[in-house]
């Protein structure tokens, strides 16, 4: 599935500056902005870098004009004080996300395509241009603005910043602060015209209306300046490390086949499936084997990467990453979805070696205090874990204490209660289980259950559960009254692990992948 938006969205801008894109780079650092291109918050930019001392924002635009016949283009867009300017918004003519945010302009009687990608593992953004039509030779001039600050901060101008400026061989060099990484930025075939100035008072729309200091000075060094034809190409390299000697084409195609090999692995090959797929992977850090609970400011969260965990890894095929992330929590995690999230990784993987060996031994150690349904199933699993691996003698002390807290469970129209009705072990009958659906069907929206995206994915599986074949058609009217963007990579709020991960496992183990769930019980 993916998102394709027209001029009549892309050129109205108080509706594109509401929609947001997201490229994530595996180490928690990112790209993005709002598809009218005009930051609306301090977190957006073109480089935010994961670095030692935190997530920093270190390129945070670069604005396009094009110079046709005498005439002057601006693609850009910002806010200051009382006005919009430039409002390159103006010649957008469309915005698709699919692997990748792809923008088509159109001014001068030129088109120009342009594709913003991060590069996994590195902190480095590829811009993509290629130019579609044309009547003639022109210009395409690109001006860097620098932040170089904490995600949380904003900048203001200085004299401190280093104005040291090393041009060559198609790369500008730069170290803005001792404090930040140094920015390369590598135009190839430009030329670049040193003119280091800052530029005053941006606004940030979102954070205004948030209640949030808004406006911020950025440093420009320059501008650099190409000319190009129909049918021309380049690509520029934005990274914290020297890009001698690499092609942005070149690092762009690695990319696509690695999303694409993500793909293909997903047990369910359709849109939705596919869509909820590569966003789960914007999720994934693969330094520290970890999980980002969110983007922009969440960090990272043992009890939500533990819940995420199935959606994110398990239901996707990523078996491995699964492994490394739950040997990563199990040795500092004290929380019961550990529980869950073993027993999930057992019945996708038959691992039993890793289980019995690492896994088991961390659950012995947790005191099981929660009551409810995930206190039920804590007790369950590991009961069930003792038979299988351990001690069969424990296996039925554990049995007895599960049956004692299912037998003091009251019934509540609470919304964290569809748990009730979807973790592994439920813990009501049938005909209670019934009406505890009917109720929690009353605070269903499709932006949530009770307010809570992450539980349309309970709440889906339990449709299902209980329902069956009906649930089913019910469950899959829910991901049709979802919108998909909100919860993932095209976003107006802070788009989550959970989100994605559990409306994606439901949708794979209950919803559209009977194959992949026999497939899997055929492993166990």
């Amino acid at each position: 599935m993916s998102i394709q938006l027209d001029r009549e969205i892309t050129q109205d801008l108080e509706r594109a500056a509401r929609l947001e894109w997201l490229e994530t780079n595996g180490l928690g650092g990112w790209a993005g902005t709002t598809v009218a291109g005009l930051n609306s918050r301090r977190s957006h930019g073109l480089l935010v870098a994961a670095t030692p001392a935190g997530r920093q924002v270190l390129l945070s635009r670069l604005d396009e004009t094009l110079h046709v016949d005498g005439g002057s283009f601006d693609l850009g867009c910002n806010q200051f004080p009382g006005t919009i300017a430039p409002q390159g918004f103006q010649h957008l003519a469309s915005f698709t996300q699919d692997l990748f945010p792809v923008f088509e302009y159109e001014a001068g009687g030129v088109r120009l395509r342009k594709t913003v990608a991060a590069v996994d593992g590195e902190n480095t953004t590829l811009v993509l241009y290629e130019v579609l039509e044309a009547p003639g030779p022109f210009i395409l001039s690109l001006r860097p603005f620098i932040a170089a600050r904490d995600l949380e901060a904003l900048a203001s101008a200085n004299g401190e910043i280093s104005q040291e400026i090393s041009f060559a061989d198609g790369t500008l060099r730069l170290h803005p602060y001792a404090s930040t990484p140094e920015v390369f930025l590598l135009v190839p075939g430009a030329e670049f015209h040193s003119q280091p100035q800052w530029w005053y008072r941006f606004e940030y729309e979102a954070d205004r209306r948030r209640g949030f200091d808004f406006q911020e000075d950025l440093w420009t060094p320059g501008l650099f300046g190409r000319e190009l034809g129909a049918g021309d190409r380049f690509g520029v390299i934005v990274s914290t490390g020297s890009p001698a000697g690499r092609d942005a084409f070149v690092l762009f195609a690695k990319e696509q086949k690695r999303r694409e090999k993500i793909l293909h692995a997903l047990p369910v090959q359709d849109s939705i499936a596919r869509f909820l797929g590569l966003a789960a992977d914007s999720f994934l850090i693969r330094k520290g084997s970890a999980v980002v609970a969110g983007y922009p400011w969440s960090g990272e969260d043992s009890r939500e990467a533990l819940i995420a965990l199935p959606g994110l890894c398990l239901v996707t095929g990523r078996h491995d990453e699964a492994r490394k992330i739950l040997k990563t929590l199990s040795k500092t995690s004290k929380d019961p979805w550990l529980f869950v999230a073993s027993w999930k990784y057992l019945q996708a993987t038959g691992d039993e070696a890793f289980v019995r060996g690492t896994l088991l031994p961390a659950l012995r150690k947790i005191q099981i205090e929660e009551t409810g349904a995930l206190g039920y199933n804590a007790l369950r699993i590991l009961s069930e874990l003792e038979t299988r691996l351990g001690d069969p003698v424990e296996a039925i002390h554990l049995a007895k204490q599960a049956k004692a807290v299912q037998k003091s469970f009251q019934e509540t129209v609470q919304a964290e209660e569809v748990l009730a009705l979807s973790l592994p072990f439920p813990i009501l009958p049938k005909a209670r289980a019934v009406r505890l659906l009917e109720g929690l069907t009353r605070l269903y929206t499709p932006a949530g259950l009770d307010g809570q995206a992450w539980l349309l994915g309970p709440y889906m599986t339990a449709l299902v559960r209980v329902n069956g074949a009906a649930g089913k058609k019910q469950a899959r009217k829910v991901i049709e009254a979802l919108e998909l963007g909100s919860l993932s990579n095209l976003y107006g709020a802070e788009p989550r692990a959970i989100n994605v991960a559990e409306v994606l496992r439901a949708y794979v183990e209950d919803v559209g992948g009977e194959e992949a769930k026999r497939e899997r019980k055929a492993k166990v």
